[in-house]
């Protein structure tokens, strides 16, 4: 939620979230057990980040000296975890935020039960999410000279709605910040490691995607018109055919100060070259932080072996703090399967059917996950094979790109 603006469309999905669970003592998957049900009522991420603010607060003569050790000019950032553990003091109130964090967002809860109490924390395995983050460099100074901080959160729902933000001081009063202004006093922000979130979800994505054309009941195509020239050939010794992107930068747009960088990715969507179903790629963009910026990334971004037609759609996404990945994952299945199962015969329209696909993605989600309008950033509609696409323009102006044929020449 940086600095990018909203075209089309938004897409978030329902919360999941902690009360108190029931422990064994032995590791636990709670992917799909009665507890995770206990687990996923009545809390947001939001909620749970005000617990760990409450919390921090409380501890925060404590835990200061390691923060200010750690927080410098170069990195403004440091792991909730490694803070609590240096710190010496209890960790309870994180570990159990960090499990209703990742219930909410579909992410993997192997828990494991703490020998010394009766709390759970996530296993040794995952990594930590939660980081405090000073809100900005300006801030620096004043909070290593002895200013104390404030301890704040990114709030629930549309970033446009938003009133003020709430955060709390050292005696756990409530402070209502503006949306909009830099605060003059520090502030520490209770936030999500984004890459460590964006990796876990993007696997989870993957996961729900393969899981899904794997148990497809697509027929194998039959028909006799022509396919794209990478299909030609199945010889190991082929070329591989790619798009690659070498620039582009996302327009600028006010937007909160304590949501930090983005974490953008991108969706390839298109048709099975052997099959009548969708195919859906993720694309990681780790590069891509800031608005107004150009970058450079020469990264490969469609292979094109996987698409028919030597046509697909490219739908830029952003990572956004309520998201449900593996929620989001199975709509946007669904979506592009229904939707390609409603067309007769998808050979008849060609490539044209991919950008009903797409649309269909883009549309067909719930009402109710319409509550953030960062999720959404823009959309390219039928990029094909071999053409080169400069200074091009998403459909909801918000990207442009330069993309360019790259093919890989077998050893």
């Amino acid at each position: 939620m940086k600095n990018l603006s909203l075209s089309l469309l938004m897409l978030t999905v329902p919360l999941f979230t902690a009360t108190s669970p029931s422990v064994s003592a032995q590791p636990l998957n709670l992917s799909n057990s009665s507890e995770l049900q206990q687990i996923s009522q009545g809390h947001s991420v939001a909620e749970a980040k005000r617990e760990i603010a409450i919390e921090l607060s409380r501890q925060y003569t404590q835990i200061a000296p390691v923060l200010q050790s750690n927080i410098n000019q170069y990195s403004l950032t440091m792991d909730a975890e490694q803070v609590f553990a240096q710190s010496k003091v209890d960790a309870h109130t994180l570990q159990q935020a960090e499990v209703k964090i990742r219930a909410a967002k579909g992410l993997s809860i192997n828990t494991k039960k703490n020998k010394s109490s009766s709390d759970y924390r996530t296993s040794d395995t995952e990594n930590s999410l939660v980081q405090f983050r000073l809100a900005d460099l300006s801030m620096l100074e004043a909070w290593q000279q002895g200013e104390s901080p404030l301890f704040a959160f990114e709030p629930d729902g549309d970033d446009k709605q938003w009133v003020n933000i709430e955060a709390y001081d050292l005696d756990g009063n409530l402070h209502l910040l503006d949306v909009y202004q830099l605060p003059q006093r520090p502030v520490v922000v209770i936030a999500l490691d984004k890459q460590s979130v964006i990796r876990e979800g993007l696997a989870v994505m993957r996961k729900t995607f393969a899981a899904g054309t794997e148990s497809s009941t697509a027929e194998p195509l039959k028909s006799k018109h022509r396919q794209s020239k990478s299909l030609s050939t199945s010889s190991e010794d082929q070329a591989i055919s790619t798009t690659v992107l070498k620039r582009i930068s996302l327009q600028d747009d006010q937007e909160p100060w304590i949501s930090g960088k983005a974490e953008i990715y991108a969706i390839v969507t298109g048709v099975n070259p052997s099959r009548d179903e969708p195919v859906l790629d993720i694309i990681e963009m780790p590069y891509l932080d800031y608005s107004d910026t150009q970058y450079y990334p020469n990264q490969i971004m469609i292979h094109w072996e996987r698409y028919r037609w030597a046509a697909a759609d490219l739908v830029l996404m952003e990572h956004d703090d309520g998201t449900n990945y593996k929620e989001l994952a199975s709509a946007l299945l669904l979506a592009a399967e229904q939707i390609l199962k409603a067309i007769p015969d998808p050979e008849v329209q060609g490539f044209a059917i991919i950008a009903t696909i797409t649309n269909g993605i883009l549309a067909a989600m719930p009402d109710a996950w319409f509550t953030n309008d960062d999720d959404y950033v823009d959309v390219y509609y039928t990029l094909q094979e071999g053409e080169t696409y400069t200074n091009h323009s998403g459909a909801g102006g918000n990207a442009n790109a330069h993309l360019a044929p790259l093919t890989i020449q077998p050893r």
